[in-house]
């Protein structure tokens, strides 16, 4: 069937922090330069906010740009940070050490990004955007010079067979002069850039981080709002980046979260069971002891930073937010640097859709980032977490000396280990972890967690988790690495099987939380995550 086409000057893709600045921005310098510019957004989640995951302890140094009197208008930040502690954890102890500064939170607020984007999404629309969301953008259309010139929907109503169900729709063109990508962390369309317009040429293999986050309802007498802890060091050993959040959120809530470095080598490791470790330690159980958990939720989060930046721009369109990777690692904040991204491309696009070209190069956009306090703000930065890959101690002393001592301006610049995907040694060479079984009442199974998380898909629909080939999960991952799929994913989506004695693959889609976790890490890359239908995937509501 033939598919309607809808035309905008800019289309957006992702109703995330960076996509829904960008359109803000845009609909603020049309009504300032009374011009007409048509916005539209498309998201994938369900609605507004339902696949956003973050800790998150928001700096709203980008907000005030964008909306200086976001008080005013009822914007969602009403817990201000408050104290801050920064641990060394042993299996028994807690050390506490000097807060770097990047981790200093006064100022900032503890809030739920996903009230965060729909409060944004009402502001938008105040302004004219048009926002679709439970429509995944599932293809990249290009006209006859290879510009981008939009993005089509993914179909609905396709069943597992790939053949149209009774229930049959086909996807719609969303064409625009302009086309902004903000799908987040390794986004499926993002990725079919790069191969096209060849834009990591100039830059070092993004790096990436899973983030585990649960919700908590804790004794009112434990909780102190406004107050933060960030610890390092076990359950993780000296060699695997990571670390770990608690927040004091408002009504007696928590934030708890864990991140683990994707570069981490031995594939007997799970982050899920690090995290469920993590909460039985001698700092963190008591304060959970008599609460009850509400929220789970996981996101890869790129960790690169600037030189893992990939070109911003190509004919028709450019990158914002996560999808290109402006996340600041040691402030563990990519929220303000998401939404500034998105505001230097609109402003980029308001000047370019003035011109007489039809789909023109956003040439201005990383001209702006460069000049911006972005830029100085990833610069400043751009070492620490490469500093971590000849492990904690040697990192800890670098970024000292480059953060206290040169001020960020060290003469040089550091590079990445490598792709992620490349670093699990052999599994036989690898010590074994022996993970404790949950108890149900701090740590927790996967399947629970998922129950939580609210995820939904249509269940005759094709696998949105595809294999190049389907051989390599037994011949390649089971026999070799001990199939860690089943260990990374932090959802129980991958499953070894036996039938007997032969083992299979089962890959249990109904559970996917969107994290992509196994898009990166699956160590032949022959995991390939696509969209699903429009709306499947977590609800995370407040989380």
């Amino acid at each position: 069937m033939e598919r309607e086409a809808m035309e905008f000057d800019v289309v957006i893709v992702g109703a995330g922090p960076s996509g829904l600045a960008a359109a803000i921005r845009l609909a603020q310098l049309a009504q300032q330069h009374d011009r007409e510019v048509s916005i539209c957004v498309v998201e994938k989640g369900a609605e507004v906010g339902a696949h956003i995951l973050s800790g998150a302890c928001f700096e709203p140094r980008a907000l005030d740009e964008l909306i200086p009197d976001w008080k005013d208008k009822g914007a969602p930040l009403h817990v201000e940070a408050t104290d801050d502690q920064f641990l060394y954890l042993t299996e028994t102890k807690a050390y506490r050490l000097p807060t770097p500064p990047q981790m200093r939170n006064h100022g900032n607020y503890i809030i739920s990004l996903g009230d965060l984007c729909r409060w944004l999404a009402e502001q938008a629309e105040a302004l004219g955007v048009e926002i679709y969301p439970g429509f995944a953008a599932a293809e990249v259309l290009y006209d006859e010079s290879g510009a981008v010139r939009g993005v089509a929907t993914g179909d609905m109503g396709v069943g597992r067979d790939g053949e149209p169900g009774p229930n049959f729709q086909p996807g719609m063109e969303l064409v625009g002069r302009l086309t902004l990508f903000a799908e987040g962390c390794r986004g499926s369309l993002t990725k079919t850039l790069f191969e096209r317009f060849d834009l990591r040429r100039d830059a070092q293999p993004q790096t990436f981080g899973l983030g585990i986050k649960e919700l908590w309802e804790i004794d009112p007498a434990k909780h102190e709002a406004g107050r933060i802890l960030h610890t390092i060091g076990w359950p993780l050993d000296q060699r695997t980046y990571g670390g770990s959040w608690l927040y004091h959120f408002e009504k007696n809530q928590i934030s708890i979260g864990f991140v683990v470095g994707l570069d981490y080598t031995n594939p007997h490791l799970s982050p899920f069971d690090e995290m469920q470790r993590l909460k039985t330690h001698p700092s963190i159980r008591p304060l959970l002891e008599g609460g009850r958990r509400i929220g789970y939720g996981a996101r890869a989060l790129s960790e690169g930073g600037l030189q893992s930046l990939p070109g911003l721009v190509f004919p028709g369109g450019a990158l914002v937010g996560d999808a290109a990777g402006f996340l600041n690692v040691p402030k563990i904040k990519g929220s303000h640097t998401a939404m500034k991204s998105g505001m230097l491309a609109a402003e980029a696009a308001f000047e370019a859709l003035a011109t007489d070209e039809q789909r023109p190069l956003l040439a201005a956009y990383p001209e702006k980032f460069r000049a911006s306090w972005l830029h100085e703000e990833l610069h400043g930065v751009r070492n620490v977490r490469p500093a971590f890959r000849w492990g904690l101690w040697p990192a800890l002393a670098l970024n000292a000396i480059d953060t206290f001592v040169l001020r960020g301006k060290a003469p040089w610049t550091l590079a990445h280990h490598g792709a992620d995907h490349d670093t699990l040694v052999k599994a036989a060479d690898a010590p074994k972890i022996a993970y404790p079984k949950p108890d149900g009442k701090i740590t927790f199974d996967k399947l629970s967690s998922v129950f939580l998380s609210g995820t939904n898909h249509e269940e005759d629909q094709p696998c949105h988790l595809t294999l190049a080939d389907p051989t390599v999960p037994i011949r390649v991952n089971l026999a070799e690495y001990d199939a860690p799929e089943q260990r990374y994913c932090p959802a129980g989506v991958y499953e070894i099987v036996r039938d007997g004695d032969e083992p299979r693959l089962q890959i249990n889609a109904q559970n996917c939380v969107h994290c992509k976790t196994c898009d990166i890490k699956d160590p032949t890359q022959n995991i390939n995550w696509v969209t699903p239908e429009g709306g499947g995937g977590p609800m995370y509501g407040s989380m």
